[in-house]
């Protein structure tokens, strides 16, 4: 079920995302829409209606002419959405307001109002209320200003500037984004709501895959343990006893040497020939017995643990590599985490003196509240762990998937010429 709702979670974090930036995209499509629209009308009022009323003597302030186009910018221009009127010279000097205490007041142009003001064209932007020439217009609230070119009765080109309330950007906003809304988010939660049966069907055949892996990983362990231990008993009920049995006969006929009809020469070279087989069969059955242990300990038990791992480096420690254990308390360890640690610890050991000839090896098998680490250490050849592995060397692999498979996690580390070292990470019971 995990996969499932990480998908459903996945896909309403998407839902979310995307509702997020169409809000932003038709916000911003509102905002081009109301400058547009603003736009269109500055310039239809400019040119039909503003331009062709305008008095003379307009652009010298005079009384008579103000008095008279206020008038007609009250009646026919103030309405609507259009809250601010404005008209400039090309010095900077307000030659007409609605707010009467503007005009004749001088500010400077900015460059874009200059360019518009010679050039023709319209431009709109928000407009600054804490620019000095917009001291009456913050009890407006936020407003959008656009400017477009006039010409006088004189033929003085002017710039007349119109203000609009900001408010509809907000209105035609949540207009566009509720057209939107229902196909945007509607369509994901409709995809999420088609997919996840899919979603959960494919997480649902996963998971019986890997049940189904691990049952035969576990079979294979188990095979392998079996037939392990019947070699094992096999070798130690057969050949170990009866090769036992002939070392103590060898060494009991070298005894009765001196009972032979024979010279003192021929009874010592006797002796000292069955002394020598007796011996080395002591040490054939040593190997034998340390070749038992590596296929598979006797006593493999929680409590028996140290004494397995002991017998499993005694073939290394013979060989004159430098062996060194520390190995905690295991009794209160669990079967199945005691067969890992074996199985990781006797595979890392192999490994070591098969591949790596190392001058020493230290096992550390330490116990905490919650888990149990075996680390395997040695000053070996070291290898590539990058390197592309051949398929037949899968005893390292297979113990990384019973690890993984048992809350666990074994992890190699290694380099050329600098060693080797297998850390094993698993529950404790």
């Amino acid at each position: 079920m995990r996969p499932v709702v990480q998908f459903v979670a996945v896909g309403l974090v998407a839902a979310l995302i995307l509702a997020l930036l169409t809000s932003w995209l038709s916000r911003k499509a509102a905002v081009d829409e109301v400058i547009a629209d603003a736009t269109f009308t500055t310039e239809v009022l400019a040119r039909s209606v503003v331009q062709p009323a305008m008095p003379r003597g307009l652009v010298d302030t005079e009384s008579a002419s103000v008095d008279k186009f206020d008038r007609l910018i009250r009646h026919r221009v103030l309405v609507g959405e259009v809250l601010r009127v404005k008209i400039w010279d090309e010095e900077g000097t307000v030659i007409y307001s609605d707010e009467p205490r503007l005009i004749g007041q001088q500010f400077e142009l900015g460059d874009g109002s200059l360019d518009v003001l010679r050039n023709g064209g319209a431009e709109a932007e928000v407009s600054d209320v804490s620019k000095a020439e917009n001291p009456f217009e913050e009890p407006l609230g936020q407003l959008l200003e656009v400017y477009t070119q006039i010409n006088s009765p004189e033929g003085e080109p002017l710039l007349f500037e119109a203000y609009f309330a900001y408010d509809d950007v907000e209105r035609q906003s949540e207009e566009v984004f509720s057209a939107f809304r229902p196909i945007t988010v509607g369509g994901i939660l409709l995809f999420l709501l088609l997919t996840t049966p899919i979603v959960w069907l494919l997480a649902r055949r996963l998971s019986d895959s890997a049940t189904e892996r691990e049952r035969l990983l576990l079979i294979a362990a188990q095979a392998s343990d079996a037939e392990r231990r019947r070699i094992a008993r096999d070798l130690h009920d057969g050949v170990v006893q009866e090769l036992a049995g002939t070392s103590y006969s060898l060494a009991a006929a070298a005894q009765d040497v001196d009972g032979l009809d024979a010279s003192a020469e021929q009874k010592l070279s006797l002796r000292t020939q069955l002394e020598s087989l007796a011996s080395t069969l002591r040490q054939n059955l040593r190997s034998l017995r340390s070749l038992l242990v590596e296929i598979y300990p006797p006593e493999l038990s929680p409590p028996g643990l140290a004494a397995a791992l002991d017998d499993l480096v005694a073939p290394a420690a013979a060989q004159g590599t430098q062996v060194t254990l520390d190995v905690a308390d295991t009794s209160a360890l669990s079967q199945e985490a005691v067969a890992l640690v074996w199985r990781t610890a006797q595979e890392a050991v192999r490994n070591s003196l098969r591949h790596g000839h190392p001058q020493a090896i230290a096992i550390q098998l330490s116990v905490e509240p919650d888990t149990v680490v075996l680390v395997v250490d040695d000053d070996g050849a070291g290898f590539d762990t990058t390197a592309t592995r051949s398929p037949d060397n899968f005893g390292l692999r297979g113990l990384t998937d019973l690890a993984h498979e048992a809350g666990g996690e074994l992890l190699v580390t290694s380099k050329h010429d600098a060693g080797t070292t297998v850390r094993l990470e698993v529950p404790r019971r």
